[in-house]
């Protein structure tokens, strides 16, 4: 297993690094990132995103399920939450009422590497508006299902398992003999296929999100996901424009995607094309 995924103040360390150098710059393609901006990131982990969020005088809401993150984030944002600037919470996103736990909504909401996780997304899509402000923006960053390790598999406690691309598109139960095979236990096993049973592709997430009543305001595509500079020392590669627009095939060469969203009571119009090479 890479040993970033078990060092929890360098992994919040490379998020929010990669937050501040990309995510915020793509944000800043289509909106204005204004002090006391609401910022609600769901599924933040150790809120290394927000700390980026922070340096700019937003006040920001985690939320998380895995409490033990959660405590983490509060020890590495010990003074801002000290200083009222940030709030955790510790629940089932489903059973959040804005208005009462979180006090509001939000002019921006984050999922970072959240969505390919999130059973039934077609359900859970659509209770993000419930957290929006009107003209609000919804950012996602994912890595498309087929891509070479879109199954996580990287994280695997065995070598060999975990440096083997496209491994989790064996059909079937070829791909738990295989884990098997390889050495991996039980319940590594049973992990890889319940993120095989949530994987998303560029085409179901765009198609869930405009049925879900949003409308797609600006997307970047890349060959080399940013977070891979800080991980494996490989520089961003934004995808080929001509890759980025053929449907399917992007899938396999793009190690992650980048989406802006807004309902579309209110547009959003991207300035420029963000789908360069």
């Amino acid at each position: 297993m890479y040993e970033f995924h078990g060092d929890k103040k360098r992994y919040f360390d490379m998020t929010y690094r990669v937050t501040k150098e990309h995510i915020i710059p793509f944000l800043e393609q289509t909106m204005e990132i204004k002090p006391s901006m609401r910022v609600l990131e769901i599924g933040c982990g150790e809120a290394g995103v927000l700390k980026a969020f922070l340096e700019r005088d937003c006040h920001c809401t985690g939320i998380e399920l895995e409490e033990s993150r959660i405590e983490l984030a509060k020890g590495f944002l010990a003074e801002e939450l000290a200083a009222g600037k940030v709030q955790f919470l510790n629940k089932n996103i489903y059973d959040v009422n804005p208005k009462v736990d979180l006090d509001g909504l939000y002019d921006l909401i984050i999922l970072k590497d959240v969505i390919e996780h999130i059973p039934d997304q077609a359900r859970f899509m659509p209770e993000l508006l419930r957290f929006l402000q009107k003209g609000g923006t919804v950012f996602f960053a994912f890595p498309p299902w087929m891509m070479p390790y879109g199954g996580h598999q990287q994280v695997l406690p065995g070598k060999l398992a975990s440096k083997l691309p496209f491994t989790h598109l064996l059909p079937g139960v070829l791909y738990p003999m295989l884990l098997k095979a390889l050495g991996t236990p039980k319940s590594g096993v049973a992990t890889m296929e319940e993120i095989r049973s949530t994987g998303i592709s560029i085409e179901r997430f765009e198609r869930i999100s405009r049925k879900s009543g949003f409308e797609i305001g600006n997307k970047q595509f890349y060959l080399f996901n940013p977070i891979y500079e800080h991980k494996f020392g490989l520089k961003p590669r934004r995808q080929w424009a001509w890759v980025s627009r053929v449907p399917f095939l992007r899938n396999f060469v793009t190690m992650g995607v980048y989406y802006s969203l807004r309902s579309r009571d209110t547009r959003l119009a991207p300035r420029g094309d963000s789908l360069r090479s």
